[in-house]
């Protein structure tokens, strides 16, 4: 059972659903906003292997969130294991800041593993969203490039 893979997923959201704040000229456009992936392998083996899979993309791990501690310490809550990795390519990083500053807000790109029953569950968010939320040539092929090696540490993961 364990390296079973259940999966590669993409989720949208509607932008008119998003709320007050979302971005006029894109009203009524689709959104795709992670990638997700099922593997049935020990939770801290999967998180091993994501790292290493960002790493051999060019990303390093810039934070680690562990909002099953958190959670546990802040508000008494029990909770399943889940940890957000922050994953940074430093060179596409450097190039989108470059084009537009305000989209630090957006970085580093963020990488959830989780527990779900037997199932770990891998969601990586999708680099071009910012594409899709700043008009900017030089945004758009760094946010290509970056959906490009996220995709292809989704992809190591699903081997």
């Amino acid at each position: 059972r364990y390296g079973t893979v259940t999966g590669v997923q993409t989720c949208a959201l509607p932008i008119s659903d998003a709320g007050e704040h979302s971005i006029n000229r894109l009203e009524g456009s689709i959104v795709i906003f992670e990638e997700s992936l099922h593997v049935q392998r020990p939770f801290d083996e999967v998180v091993a292997q994501v790292k290493a899979a960002l790493a051999e993309q060019g990303f390093g791990v810039l934070t680690e969130i562990d909002l099953q501690a958190t959670f546990e310490a802040k508000i008494g809550k029990k909770t399943d294991k889940h940890l957000i990795i922050g994953a940074c390519n430093p060179h596409l990083a450097s190039m989108a800041l470059e084009a537009v500053p305000e989209l630090g807000v957006l970085l580093p790109c963020n990488v959830g593993v989780r527990q779900a029953g037997d199932d770990v569950v891998v969601e990586a968010m999708d680099p071009g969203v910012m594409s899709q939320l700043v008009d900017d040539p030089e945004v758009a092929a760094v946010a290509g490039q970056a959906r490009t090696l996220i995709a292809n540490a989704m992809r190591k993961l699903a081997d």
